[in-house]
């Protein structure tokens, strides 16, 4: 995925459930395949499309929070410009009009973020599903008994840390499964794990300071 994407993206590290129907081949050798799930998700047509349908709504929510600090912004400039000449009764409605402004920015970035993650958590969901599909697939027709991912997440510890030989990769076998053609496809390193979404608004008005009173 787009290196702009990873930022506002929640970590969705996923192991394939381990395919115990198998049994041991004849030769007692245990067959144990790996992929990178991310790297997997990060090839898919769908994947792009949930890219997009992310990045219209996070430019929605932008221009909705945009559009409410500048509100207060601009009541904050006028507060400091004619809060000397004002009663106290109009600078106390004031103040507390631009504190309350700010309280719902405050709740409104905290909501679009929510709402942001619950989005991704929707589309990315089927996605999911669909590469296990795949892998328990790929698992069964080639007779591993585990598949395992190589990526544990963000700050963690890889499932698979050491590969001697490619000779048990599954990447490819399982982008053939979900319709994709790995030799077609630009040769790029893993998908890194993404981050939690987030939509980062410019600093809100800050609570009014003391303006002289009028003499």
């Amino acid at each position: 995925m787009k290196k702009k994407l990873m930022a506002f993206l929640v970590v969705m590290t996923f192991v394939s459930a381990p395919l115990l129907a198998q049994t041991t081949p004849a030769s007692g050798l245990t067959k144990i395949g790996y992929t990178n799930v991310d790297y997997i998700i990060d090839k898919l047509p769908e994947a792009k499309k949930m890219q997009n349908e992310l990045e219209v709504t996070k430019a929605q929510l932008d221009k909705s929070l945009g559009d409410m600090i500048k509100e207060a912004q601009e009541k904050y400039e006028a507060y400091q410009k004619n809060g000397a000449s004002m009663t106290d009764v109009i600078r106390a409605d004031k103040e507390k009009e631009l504190q309350g402004l700010q309280t719902r920015i405050q709740e409104y970035q905290n909501s679009a973020q929510t709402s942001l993650q619950k989005k991704q958590q929707q589309l990315l969901e089927p996605i999911l599903n669909k590469v296990n599909d795949a892998i328990q697939a790929v698992g069964k027709e080639n007779g591993y008994l585990y598949i395992l991912n190589m990526d544990a997440g963000m700050n963690s510890t890889p499932i698979i840390l050491y590969v001697g030989s490619e000779e048990y990769a599954v990447s490819n076998l399982i982008l053939r499964k979900l319709g994709v053609d790995p030799d077609k496809i630009e040769a790029a390193p893993a998908a890194k794990p993404a981050a939690a979404p987030a939509t980062t608004p410019a600093k809100p008005a800050a609570t009014p300071a003391a303006t002289p009173k009028k003499k």
